[in-house]
């Protein structure tokens, strides 16, 4: 049987010309909430800080307000939180990736049988 986890990994919105929201980015903003920090959420997932900066601010100048507050480092440390726009946008992204989910699982079987078996 397969796992619901793999067709939830594809979904990616294009909302705009040149505004998009997948996995990555879902994933990205997530670990800034939990880890409060971008460089930290970069190096869970193997990725650049510069990579990651982008990628916030590309979120934060498409949408009506931000979604994650940026303090700067200093003698306290910088650190980074996502806003209530941030915490709507990543429950929005993960109740669509839900229901695109459940919507296709019956094809995602039916496709899974026309693979090659995998050996042990």
């Amino acid at each position: 049987m397969p796992r619901q986890e793999q067709w939830e990994q594809g979904l990616r919105l294009q909302l705009a010309a040149g505004v998009a929201i997948g996995p990555g980015k879902a994933v990205l903003l997530q670990l800034i909430d939990e880890t409060g920090s971008i460089s930290a959420a970069a190096r869970h997932l193997g990725m650049g800080y510069k990579t990651a900066w982008i990628m916030v601010e590309s979120m934060n100048q498409h949408f009506v307000r931000p979604l994650i507050d940026v303090t700067k480092g200093g003698s306290k440390g910088g650190g980074a939180r996502l806003t209530s726009l941030g915490h709507e946008v990543l429950q929005r992204y993960r109740s669509m990736e839900k229901k695109a989910a459940q919507a296709i699982e019956a094809d995602a079987r039916e496709f899974e049988k026309l693979l090659i078996p995998k050996t042990k």
